[in-house]
């Protein structure tokens, strides 16, 4: 029980990473608040369903979790979105939508939950990407965005360790997802065929599965991990960007 009397908030948590994540968290012990569009099909100890654009929303969530659960030890933020395409065909909505989930929110998650964290320490774990550390093709906004969320990450593992707040970051390729198969079926190729191919490409034979991710997020969120701050800790299978 890595998180017996811990409190945890979860953004993305009704996506494929999501669920797995607190799943894993809630059996090992953890309160668990979860945030997305529609939380309603997931099991958690509170649910704040919101749109994380929304400003005010992402301002006021880490106090309302500590209002409803007592406390907030750890922040995973999971969401994110993927924008493809060059950067000719990028829009200014595209813009907006990636740098507002992928970058903004997280730092206004950031800036509210670290005050609190701040009393008795705690653990956050960003959802970075191997292509925000080595960018590869036709991504910019994608990989713009998850650079910064790296760069962030270890910005604020320094300014906040004095506090005993780890900040570290997983950096996922790529991941057998709901998002994942949606984004090939969006472009007329069969999300099976597309997954065994993507298996093919990878050194240890295939690419993540969310638990895959899942164990190291928990990893860093928990005890183990109790002099780990400012990582960014790539989970690739041996697969380079390119």
């Amino acid at each position: 029980m890595r998180f017996d009397g811990k409190t945890a908030l979860v953004t993305g948590a009704a996506g494929g990473i999501g669920k797995a994540l607190v799943a894993t968290l809630r059996a090992e012990g953890a309160r668990v608040a979860v945030t997305d569009r529609d939380t309603s099909g997931i099991e958690a100890d509170a649910h704040f369903d919101g749109d994380l654009l929304d400003k005010a929303f992402c301002d006021a969530l880490p106090g309302q979790v500590t209002e409803a659960l007592g406390s907030l030890d750890i922040l995973c933020n999971n969401a994110g979105v993927i924008t493809r395409g060059d950067i000719t065909q990028a829009t200014d909505a595209d813009y907006a939508l990636t740098m507002g989930v992928n970058v903004e929110a997280p730092f206004r998650l950031c800036r509210a939950a670290i005050p609190i964290m701040a009393h008795t320490g705690g653990a956050i774990v960003n959802t970075a990407s191997c292509w925000g550390l080595s960018p590869g093709p036709s991504h910019p906004l994608y990989i713009m965005s998850k650079a910064a969320i790296a760069s962030l990450t270890q910005c604020l593992a320094r300014d906040h360790a004095p506090q005993g707040i780890r900040v570290n970051a997983v950096c996922p390729n790529e991941v057998n997802t709901p998002m994942l198969r949606t984004g090939f079926a969006i472009r007329g190729l069969d999300p099976d065929k597309a997954v065994e191919a993507l298996n093919d490409s990878v050194p240890l034979g295939r690419i993540a599965e969310p638990e895959d991710i899942v164990d190291v997020i928990t990893f860093l969120a928990s005890d183990a991990a109790r002099y780990v701050c400012g990582a960014l800790i790539e989970v690739n299978g041996g697969k380079p960007v390119g």
